[in-house]
């Protein structure tokens, strides 16, 4: 089925054509052989193809607290190092400086991100995401080049809770201001939408939250502890954290993320600790607040709710987790700092559970990561 589409698609667009060049012709196609709608002129029709068999993390805001741009002197140093790694071959065309540019470590040629907490996860045609750091603006100009600039689309958003490097993001969001875009906000909090309006007040920002275009409805999530969009199935746990938060995790056709940002592990023996490593049991994927390293966490902040690498290596080990994304990371902390924080906390795995096989790494905005195959099964 999926040969003989690919090869029709081919004849329609001709051998260059990935995107829609025959809108029309193409639209009457898919509508009768795969009944897909196309809804995107910029929408590539694999993944129309594929979108039941999606499951894929877009990281969008990875910092802590605040925002947090790249300062002169850093970019100063990046350019430093890449050049004390160049030889003259590497300098020679264009080409040949891109392709070494490619090959430089990911602290060099880029950045791990400044904004702040935004995650989003496609779930089969769903789309959720959780948090609306800074991060949820760029998040916001990414869905503009699709159907929700046209008023066509759908998504949920689910909050760990409200401090404002979560929800600070939210006035900047662009699809919320086109009218016929349906968004659903969840939250364990029962006053969820008085706390989002809050920031919105004429005293904090000129907009208020009343005069979005899009159609918002809010979903208070009960103690049931379980929720269902689409085949996805969304549970949630609470977790230490001053004002209360909320750590998620997203089934689908057997594969788990768990999002649990912001949380303070007391001592392993702790019956918090033990529910959370039930709650993270088997996850494909764990994203985890690593904010504080071990000194700072137990000499100076804490309290403050917050967790280190270290901590979410010996939770991960116990839970039998696959994949490990460290997150929340501390705004004091440059990219060469939070290299060197994971180099350590790659020690310290060898040292508790030498045979386990973790992956473990650091988040970063633009950083995708596919837990189901892309490929046709």
């Amino acid at each position: 089925m999926v040969r003989k589409f690919l090869f029709r698609y081919r004849k329609i667009l001709g051998e260059g054509g990935y995107y829609c060049r025959k809108k029309e012709k193409l639209l009457s196609f898919l509508t009768q052989t795969v009944h897909i709608q196309l809804t995107g002129y910029k929408e590539s029709v694999y993944s129309k193809l594929m979108s039941k068999e999606i499951f894929k993390v877009d990281f969008h805001g990875v910092r802590g607290s605040i925002p947090r741009p790249l300062l002169g002197e850093e970019i100063e140093e990046k350019l430093i190092r890449a050049f004390q790694r160049a030889r003259p071959e590497n300098l020679v065309n264009k080409n040949s400086i891109k392709s070494f540019v490619k090959g430089l470590p990911h602290e060099i040629r880029g950045t791990f991100g400044g904004n702040s907490s935004c995650v989003s996860m496609q779930v089969g045609s769903k789309l959720l995401i959780f948090d609306a750091g800074s991060g949820i603006r760029v998040l916001g100009e990414s869905l503009m080049k699709t159907g929700f600039n046209r008023g066509e689309g759908k998504a949920n958003l689910f909050f760990s809770h409200t401090h404002w490097d979560h929800i600070l993001g939210i006035p900047f969001f662009a699809p919320f201001y086109i009218e016929g875009n349906q968004f659903t906000l969840h939250s364990p909090l029962p006053d969820i939408k008085k706390r989002l309006e809050g920031q919105q007040k004429p005293k904090y920002f000129p907009v208020p939250f009343c005069d979005y275009a899009s159609s918002i409805d809010f979903v208070v999530l009960k103690d049931k502890r379980e929720h269902k969009i689409g085949n996805a199935v969304i549970t949630w746990k609470e977790q230490y954290h001053p004002g209360k938060c909320f750590a998620y995790r997203v089934d689908y056709k057997g594969r788990s993320v768990v999002y649990a940002t912001d949380s303070e592990y007391k001592k392993q023996e702790s019956k918090n600790f033990k529910s959370t490593v039930d709650f993270f049991r088997d996850a494909d994927l764990l994203i985890f607040d690593s904010m504080y390293t071990l000194t700072k966490s137990l000499a100076e902040k804490e309290g403050w709710g917050h967790s280190t690498a270290f901590t979410g290596i010996d939770l991960a080990v116990k839970a039998n987790v696959k994949q490990i994304a460290f997150f929340h990371h501390e705004p004091t902390h440059n990219d060469f700092k939070l290299v060197d924080i994971l180099h350590q906390t790659k020690k310290h795995l060898e040292k508790v559970a030498p045979k386990q096989s973790l992956k473990m790494f650091l988040s970063y905005e633009g950083l995708s990561v596919n837990l189901l195959s892309p490929s046709p099964k």
